[in-house]
């Protein structure tokens, strides 16, 4: 920001930007967007007629509580309604958490690389964020983590599989960093990809809140059930967490149509599932391909891969967009590539086989 007014807040001119993902226009042929971990799936038919039937009464607000979804969900992870906390995708239940629980001074915990809504929604509230670096492979570093708690420390955020690297944070290490925390403050497991999750060893937030209050979950509507454009999601915590939770959230943030979407999609499990499936192999198949062609990536747990590259990024970035395909570029750092339909999972193995990048495949 600049030339800022006298009447803004001090601090908010450092703020950074969220960098959605952006489409291409390729010089020729069709154009693919890989660059935001969408679904590439379209809703499943009856959650798209469950939102469209809303429509008609878009006149009147929607539950301000979304009590059927709330409901629903908790039936759904057998958990008691009080603990689910529906928002605006996971996101926005990330910032009436933040809202509820950090103010100035206080400080935040998470990974880096992780996603970048962490910082931005930190600094919102006048908390500091606090970045601990990842491992060479991508993972979080969790005894690093535990180190960096302190007395100001209000959270603690691990992004589980990490966006934008991949891997699953492991049940065991979890819990030896919620030991290691000792109750001082939450442990936020975002799982916004859970679904595409195949690592048997990975931590299951659902098991962890239903029997600690030191844990809180992070879930979305906008990945595994293609309701991106609609933006909800949920939290699971502890009954006193939650009430401080919904006490901060915009009023009526959920969308009628949302709700709708949501709960029809909760119904459809079994269709949700099979294009879950259809992903992951594709997930499976892609990284299989960049194996055998030399390349090294992180764990893939999530609907995307990571390409760490470094240095040459930009040209990465460049060389996608030339045969149509608009990726997430994170400069001097790495590639993230979300999976979508085969075809364009197929011009992705071409770009990536060409020689000029055999000297930063191993990153």
């Amino acid at each position: 920001m600049s030339g800022v007014s006298p009447y803004v807040r001090p601090g908010l001119e450092s703020l950074p930007g969220y960098a959605p993902g952006r489409a291409v226009s390729p010089p020729h042929g069709r154009a693919y967007k890989l660059s935001s971990n969408e679904n590439p799936f379209p809703p499943v038919p009856g959650v798209a007629r469950a939102a469209a039937a809303t429509l008609g009464s878009a006149n009147r607000y929607p539950d301000l509580a979304a009590a059927d979804l709330t409901a629903a969900i908790a039936a759904t992870l057998e958990l008691p309604p009080a603990r689910v906390v529906v928002g605006t995708g996971s996101v926005g239940v990330l910032g009436q958490l933040l809202q509820a629980t950090c103010g100035p001074g206080d400080e935040v915990v998470s990974a880096w690389r992780s996603f970048e809504a962490y910082p931005i929604a930190t600094r919102v509230t006048g908390a500091r964020p606090v970045h601990v670096p990842l491992t060479p492979d991508g993972r979080h570093d969790l005894p690093a983590m535990a180190a960096a708690v302190t007395g100001r420390t209000r959270l603690v955020l691990v992004c589980s599989p990490n966006n934008p690297t991949g891997p699953t944070v492991h049940r065991r290490e979890l819990l030896d960093l919620l030991d290691a925390v000792g109750g001082r403050c939450p442990v936020v497991l975002d799982e916004a990809y859970a679904e595409f999750v195949r690592d048997p060893d990975a931590a299951d937030g659902r098991d962890l809140v239903a029997r600690r209050d030191d844990v809180v979950v992070l879930r979305t509507f906008s990945k595994a059930h293609g309701l991106a454009a609609l933006r909800v999601g949920y939290g699971l915590a502890t009954g006193d967490l939650a009430a401080a939770m919904r006490a901060v959230a915009v009023p009526f943030g959920v969308s009628a149509v949302a709700q709708a979407a949501a709960l029809a999609a909760l119904a459809a499990r079994d269709e949700i599932a099979a294009q879950v499936a259809a992903v992951v192999a594709e997930r499976g198949r892609v990284v299989d391909h960049l194996a055998a062609a030399g390349w090294r990536v992180p764990d893939a747990q999530g609907n995307f891969v990571w390409l760490g590259v470094g240095d040459a990024t930009d040209d990465l970035v460049a060389a996608f967009e030339m045969r149509g395909i608009a990726v997430r570029g994170f400069p001097a750092e790495g590639v993230r590539v979300s999976i979508g339909e085969p075809v364009a999972n197929d011009l992705v193995l071409e770009v990536l086989s060409d020689g000029r990048w055999e000297s930063v495949r191993d990153g």
